[in-house]
């Protein structure tokens, strides 16, 4: 048996392919998961330049929300207790699944609006 053919050698190929391989997944695995958990600190602050803000009547303030042309809003009415708004309670900003890659002010409002259940 000469030295390339032992068993050992045989099998080097086949075992690095499978440590490139397990480690190729579980990096893809993770940068899937990590924008998921992406911090609002992280976040561009949404503006009322933005599109679907406009289109939604988003404010930074509740208490600004434009009553004549939404005339359902009403001033308890916040991101912050919105059934869209990912943050924790009295976070100032935080992501909101309506805006996704931005964060919205707990303290704002949009036409969206829907009461946390």
């Amino acid at each position: 048996m000469s030295h390339q053919d032992h068993p050992s050698n045989i099998n080097k190929p086949r075992r690095h392919f499978l440590r490139l391989t397990g480690a190729s997944v579980g990096v893809i695995t993770l940068a899937s998961v990590a924008p998921k958990f992406a911090r609002a600190d992280d976040l561009p602050h949404l503006t009322s330049d933005d599109a679907t803000a406009k289109a939604l009547g988003y404010v930074e303030d509740s208490a600004k929300a434009d009553s004549a042309k939404f005339p359902n809003h009403k001033p308890t009415q916040q991101c912050a207790n919105c059934n869209f708004y990912q943050g924790a309670a009295g976070s100032e900003y935080a992501p909101c699944t309506l805006f996704p890659g931005k964060a919205v002010r707990g303290k704002g409002w949009c036409s969206a609006y829907v009461a946390k259940a």
